[in-house]
């Protein structure tokens, strides 16, 4: 199997602090990373994008510097979703930009040092991002509440032929630890979920469950 693009991550856990029934966001994150270690996925591969849409810009400054402290932590990546004032001001490795943010190129222009993911749902949307972002999330593959406003689920067809475009792609929508090693057979470079941990009792063996199916899809 080809090994993914240094950097671009395999797991990528998606904020959400209302699905985490009532726990603080940083202690359900912290928690969450500890799922990581021993499955021989290595820490720099798991992301957390913090994706809090509602948030003023202080509020979300203050919660950005809290997960940024939890991930750099424990050697995990961190993402701020469209806002590339917050990803820079509290060193973020990357921000992840939906479909009404800026382009990938004027965000590389105001942050140069910052990896970029996009947000796409359809081929149309990966080929344009080709040579402009890191990576694209492609979805929803399956099918889930939170995605059903982009249309019906795309299948794992769809990653299959997103995958010859040449653009490493996160599969994302209804990805379940069962799902992870038909989304990579399909071509997805990595898998990324929200509330699959947001709403785990626990986060930990949550994301275990995923780096142990991410790690098998790494054996001959």
């Amino acid at each position: 199997m080809t090994e993914p693009a240094p950097d671009v991550p395999r797991l990528y856990l998606v904020t959400d602090r209302h699905a985490t029934g009532g726990r603080p966001l940083a202690a359900v994150v912290r928690r969450a990373l500890l799922g990581v270690a021993g499955t021989g996925v290595p820490p720099r591969a798991v992301a957390v994008q913090l994706r809090e849409k509602d948030l003023s810009g202080r509020a979300l400054c203050e919660l950005a510097r809290a997960l940024r402290i939890e991930t750099a932590a424990a050697g995990a990546q961190f993402y701020v979703n469209d806002r590339i004032d917050v990803a820079l001001a509290v060193g973020a490795d990357g921000v992840h930009l939906g479909g009404e943010a800026l382009s990938a190129a004027d965000a590389r222009a105001i942050g140069p040092a910052l990896a970029v993911g996009v947000s796409a749902h359809g081929l149309d949307d990966v080929r344009a991002a080709a040579g402009r972002a890191d990576f694209a999330f492609l979805g929803p593959i399956y099918d889930t509440p939170s995605k059903r406003r982009y249309g019906s689920p795309l299948g794992a067809a769809a990653l299959i032929a997103a995958a010859g475009l040449g653009l490493p792609l996160v599969a994302i929508g209804g990805i379940e630890p069962a799902a992870v090693g038909g989304a990579v057979t399909a071509g997805a470079r990595g898998v990324a979920c929200i509330r699959a941990v947001m709403s785990a009792a626990d986060p930990a063996a949550a994301v275990r469950a995923f780096c142990e199916a991410l790690a098998a899809t790494d054996r001959p």
